[in-house]
């Protein structure tokens, strides 16, 4: 299915700000929706690229990824509008639900003993 621009959705301010208040530690910076994300060092900052790079490619909506040793940007805005759409709040939640994931306290696996990407 190929998206056209009367797919696109140009979120308003106020709908941004609206957005934001379920988006933790995501904001709106120079027309992108953006979010900097810490991990414990160069091997899970890897990790978090190509998991980010596969929901990305999954949901055929790409961000642009600023890399570093232990943390990675994340900014979205849709290309063909040159706005923040429904289509990157909605692939901001799901990497946020992908990438912050741990295990629960009740269940059997026990999580990375350090701090893990936040």
């Amino acid at each position: 299915m190929r998206c056209t621009l009367a797919d696109d959705v140009i979120l308003s301010d106020d709908d941004l700000q609206h957005e934001l208040r379920s988006l933790p530690e995501w904001e709106v910076r120079d027309g992108w929706l953006r979010r900097t994300f810490n991990s414990p060092g160069w091997p899970h900052t890897l990790m978090l690229v190509n998991t980010i790079g596969y929901i990305a490619e999954a949901a055929y909506h790409h961000p642009d990824l600023s890399v570093g040793y232990a943390q990675v940007t994340d900014k979205l805005q849709t290309y063909r509008v040159k706005a923040i759409t429904t289509h990157d709040t909605t692939l901001a939640r799901k990497i946020n639900e992908v990438v912050l994931w741990k295990p629960e306290p009740d269940l059997p696996l026990t999580g990375f003993p350090k701090r893990w990407v936040h």
